[in-house]
């Protein structure tokens, strides 16, 4: 099929990458939108034992400089404002739980990634607008730089 689709939301709140997957990795943990909501507030901030070890100051210094930015970017989603190769992959395994294939070759950098419809479609929602996502055979997507598209 190869279908390019693009990502392109309607004015949604953008994220660093980081920020993006210290909030993911706060879902994955059973934390409700009102916890997320109120890191800001929470002392102490919670520990991870993960393989990312996950500091979450930097989360609740942005809940608290920026609390309605933050607000929607927990309740009505967000979109990621530059995504490396590295961080795309963190990502898909923090926000799905999913271990993504990377390639990593100059010029030919990608991701291959098997997703449920709902999966997809939250990731074209997130996706910065740097990369597009080619369906291989759905459930099998392939994410690439954009400038690669246009080729």
């Amino acid at each position: 099929m190869n279908d390019i689709v693009q990502s392109e939301p309607a004015q949604q709140v953008k994220l660093s990458q980081w920020d993006a997957l210290l909030l993911e990795s706060l879902r994955s943990r059973g934390w409700s939108e009102q916890q997320l909501v109120e890191i800001g507030s929470l002392e102490p901030l919670p520990l991870d034992t993960s393989e990312y070890e996950w500091d979450y100051t930097e989360l609740a210094a942005l809940a608290n400089a920026q609390p309605e930015l933050y607000r929607q970017a927990v309740q009505y989603g967000y979109q990621i404002k530059y995504n490396t190769i590295r961080g795309l992959r963190s990502w898909l395994h923090v926000a799905f739980n999913v271990e993504p294939e990377m390639l990593l070759e100059e010029g030919q950098e990608a991701i291959h990634v098997t997703l449920t419809d709902t999966q997809f479609q939250r990731l074209q929602q997130v996706l910065s607008p740097g990369w597009v996502i080619r369906v291989e055979s759905a459930p099998l997507y392939c994410i690439e730089p954009r400038y690669r598209s246009v080729e």
